[in-house]
């Protein structure tokens, strides 16, 4: 237990630090960082801190080691696992003033950014280049590149292009105590282990990232952007098998059921068929010669595999549209129901039609409905499960659901994450993918960045006889 004096101390320090205004210290002003995405669980912070350049980052943290005081890193607070969940209270590193491109590079195709610049803004800054940023979450009108650093985010474009990880190639990052290191810089294949591998996904457990080399990608000479209307799901599905087996990698294959397509088209009045039961978003991108051709196979196997319609954007508006449409489905999910809980796993694309069966089956189950937009492409889903907190029982039903979906993409072969990380949602199916050799080869990993485990404690990896929890119950719920 951390008295209030010793957090009034640190407090102190912190202004003397980061200045009056980057720290928050009052319980009221906390409560918008007691959760990220992941509402079921919930816990504030003692304190929040908001740096403005990697050196005040070193100094918080050695203020913190000090008082030995856990630390939580955070973006913009848009992961959906409980990455930054406080769990245990302790002091917050907000980094979101943190957002500065500091040197953008054609020549040598690299960026450099803080970790709180919002993702789509480095591609709003390269606009006109030729050249883009790859990685681009469907939340990147608001997730931070630093917090996509820490989850090895993904994104509709993750099939052709790949996630997070393949376009970091360096990183400043503060070590718990205090100490700044570098890892990578802008040269590829830099010497020596692969630290920038290993501390990308680590989701702030060993450093605190502050700073980010990014590779640079050219922008395509053309895409082609389409829409294929299914009236049943296994036929969307077989699509997706259908066009990767033929050879075709798109940019981006992207899925919707009819639950995501009601709640877009009330949003954003696409003209999206109500009775469809399932649509795809499909996107093949690259040299202009072609381009058309392959258009025309992926829109013939869409046809062949049962869709009714195949729409192509005309222009660069209506893709735009499209994509808008896909980006902000989770926006318009707020219409279908008060809370949601967004799953994140992972399965072999043939299996995609099992995965949905069972995802129905297991909604009616548990009676909580689940609607579905996922990475069709990469056999990535994100089965959203709708609840009321407030109706008694609601939470534990999404709870239960939420097992057994994560339980079936590992009996499937596949994984409990794609891009969103373990957080603290997951941690206990940890056990269930990796043996205990795997767990003590990372758990000495963190040791050695992360000695005293101080560094975003409980999330990730289990912890024997320490804070690693399981979750068997709600965490908090709102008042009635």
């Amino acid at each position: 237990m951390r008295s209030p004096t010793t957090l009034a101390s640190l407090a102190d320090e912190l202004r003397a630090i980061v200045g009056q205004s980057g720290v928050l210290h009052a319980g009221s002003d906390l409560l918008v960082f007691e959760c990220d995405g992941y509402q079921i669980e919930k816990n504030s912070p003692d304190i929040a801190a908001f740096p403005r350049s990697t050196d005040e980052v070193a100094r918080v943290v050695r203020a913190a080691a000090r008082y030995e005081i856990p630390i939580v890193p955070r973006g913009a607070g848009t992961s959906l696992a409980g990455g930054c969940l406080p769990v245990g209270g302790g002091l917050m590193i907000v980094l979101t003033r943190m957002k500065r491109i500091l040197e953008i590079n054609l020549r040598d195709r690299y960026a450099v950014v803080e970790p709180g610049v919002v993702n789509a803004w480095l591609n709003q800054a390269l606009a006109g280049t030729g050249y883009h940023y790859a990685p681009d979450p469907s939340s990147q009108g608001a997730c931070t590149i630093g917090g996509n650093v820490a989850t090895n985010s993904g994104g509709p474009h993750t099939l052709k292009y790949g996630v997070t990880v393949n376009h970091v190639l360096g990183l400043e990052a503060v070590l718990a105590d205090g100490r700044v290191i570098q890892c990578g810089g802008p040269a590829e294949d830099s010497p020596g282990l692969d630290l920038v591998g290993a501390l990308v996904g680590s989701e702030g457990t060993l450093a605190i990232v502050a700073k980010i080399w990014v590779r640079l990608t050219r922008n395509p000479q053309g895409c082609r952007t389409m829409l294929a209307v299914y009236d049943t799901i296994d036929e969307a599905t077989d699509t997706i098998s259908q066009i990767i087996g033929a050879g075709i990698i798109p940019a981006a294959i992207e899925m919707m059921d009819q639950g995501i397509i009601a709640a877009v088209e009330q949003a954003y009045h696409f003209g999206f068929p109500l009775d469809a039961q399932a649509v795809l978003l499909i996107e093949v991108d690259g040299l202009e010669a072609g381009l058309d051709a392959q258009r025309d196979v992926v829109a013939e196997l869409c046809r062949q595999c049962g869709a009714r319609n195949v729409q192509f954007a005309a222009d660069a508006t209506e893709r735009q549209l499209l994509w808008k449409s896909r980006k902000q489905a989770f926006g318009a999910i707020g219409r279908l129901s008060p809370n949601y809980c967004t799953q994140d796993g992972v399965v072999p694309r043939t299996k995609l039609p099992h995965i949905l069966r069972r995802i129905l089956a297991i909604g009616e189950k548990h009676r909580v409905r689940i609607v579905n937009v996922f990475h069709a492409g990469d056999g990535n889903i994100h089965p959203i499960i709708l609840y009321d907190e407030r109706e008694p029982g609601a939470i534990e039903r999404v709870l239960q659901a939420s097992g057994e979906i994560l339980d079936e993409c590992i009996h499937c072969g596949g994984s409990v994450t794609g891009e969103h990380g373990i957080g603290v949602e997951k941690i206990r199916y940890m056990a269930k993918m990796f043996t205990a050799d795997d767990l003590a080869a990372m758990e000495h990993l963190r040791t050695a960045f992360n000695p005293e485990n101080r560094l975003n404690p409980c999330k990730m990896l289990p912890t024997a006889g320490g804070c690693g929890m399981e979750q068997i119950r709600p965490g908090r719920r709102a008042a009635l």
